[in-house]
This record gives C-alpha cells, sequence and structure tokens, in this order.
C-alpha cells in the first residue's frame, strides 16, 4: 500500500489514480498529522510525501518516519533548489520528484523504490485470481492446463484487472493501462473485452469477467 501525502486534492486524486491502476492500494492524507497518523494505522510499504503540507511539513514528518523504521519514502516537492533535495536525502528519502511531474514517472519511481527496498516482493511476477494464472515475465495466461491465446492489448487488460481482483475498473482507466499513447475511444476497451471474456468461457472461467453497470469491469473471485 502507498500513502499518498499531497495537500492539493487534484494532484492527490491523479497520483492514486495511476498507482491504482498499476495495482497498488493507496491512502491518501492532506497534511503532516494526518499522514503520521495513517502510517502508524496502515503501515505502508511506502510514503509519497510532499515536501509543502499544512501542521507539519514533510521533512518533519520524514525525521518521524525515519526515527520509527525504514519504510521507503519518496520526497514530492515543487521547490527546485537542491538544498531541500539534498537535505531529504540526509534525512534518510529515499528518491525525489519536482513538480510539475508525469504521473507515469511517479509511478516509475515508486516501482524502482520498491525493487531496491523490497527484492524478494518485487520478484513475484505471476498473478493468481481463482483459476487463473498470469505469468507477467513470460506474458502467459493460463486457466487451469488451458493456456489463453491472448493479443497484447488483452494480456495488459487481464493483468491490469487480476493485480486487483474485485476491483471496479473504469473504461479509461482500463484504456490508460492497456492502451497509454492510443487515441482509441473508451469504448475500444468494450470490444477488446467482449473478447477476452469469450477466450476465458471458452476455458472454463465463466462469470470470471464481469461487466459494472455505469463503472466499468472486474475480475469477480469467490
Amino acid at each position: 500500500m502507498v500513502l499518498v501525502v499531497e495537500d492539493e486534492p487534484e494532484i492527490a486524486e491523479i497520483l492514486e489514480g495511476y498507482l491504482r491502476r498499476d495495482g497498488y492500494r493507496t491512502e491518501r492524507a492532506a497534511d503532516g498529522k494526518a499522514a503520521l497518523g495513517l502510517y502508524r494505522a496502515a503501515k505502508p510499504d511506502l510514503v509519497l510525501l510532499d515536501i509543502q503540507l499544512p501542521e507539519l511539513d514533510g521533512l518533519e514528518v520524514l525525521r518521524r518516519i525515519r526515527a520509527d523504521g525504514n519504510t521507503p519514502v519518496i520526497l514530492v516537492t515543487a521547490r527546485s533548489e537542491d538544498l531541500d533535495k539534498l537535505l531529504g536525502l540526509e534525512l534518510g528519502a529515499d528518491d525525489y520528484v519536482t513538480k510539475p511531474f508525469s504521473p507515469r514517472e511517479v509511478v516509475a519511481r515508486v516501482k524502482a523504490v520498491l525493487r531496491r527496498t523490497n527484492p524478494l516482493e518485487s520478484a513475484v511476477t505471476v498473478l493468481r485470481a481463482g483459476p487463473l494464472e498470469i505469468d507477467i515475465e513470460r506474458v502467459m495466461a493460463r486457466v487451469g492446463a488451458s493456456r489463453l491465446e491472448l493479443t497484447p492489448t488483452e494480456f495488459r487488460l487481464l493483468e491490469t484487472l487480476a493485480r486487483t481482483p474485485g476491483r471496479a475498473f473504469t473504461r479509461q482507466e482500463l484504456l490508460e493501462a492497456a492502451l497509454p499513447d492510443s487515441d482509441a475511444l473508451e469504448r475500444v476497451i468494450d470490444v477488446h473485452l467482449k473478447n477476452l471474456r469469450k477466450k476465458l468461457e471458452a476455458a472454463g472461467a465463466t462469470g470470471l469477467l464481469e461487466t459494472v453497470r455505469g463503472v466499468g469491469y472486474r475480475l469477480w473471485v469467490e
């Protein structure tokens, strides 16, 4: 789980959206005191921490997190001065990003820091959801002993859904996950998922891929 500490709601929502799209659970805090409370209660795997916060600033939050343990922390700053960055790293930050930033870059930094700090967890490349098994490294998916013949887009969609079974994804989230650089309309996702559902059902996984009215799609595992 990633704790996003950001007092600007729009930025926080964007960061959470991109992180969730990549399978991370998130919690959000809008000030330093709330961040410390959530940090202690939720025990996140990583903290994405803005420096300029109300109540307690990010560097003070970082000091207290470091006094408590070694949870990875990535600082987010609107300041470009090297002093702030160096101070944050001296206090024990694992990385930093400077606003304005690309959300995809931030997610890439999160993945890189988690790989460095928890190599055993990052080595897991197989997802399982009910009868479904997805080997990310080999780009293969199976239902039981039946191998699914999927297009690259279908595989990316299935991987995204399988990272958080039960969660309903919007068409836009799935579009960004499977076709991030495309100008395709959201309804294109319906076509890909219709074909994916047929392949799952042909392999015996009936009812695994569900349409969620007014939202989008999810993998449903009993």
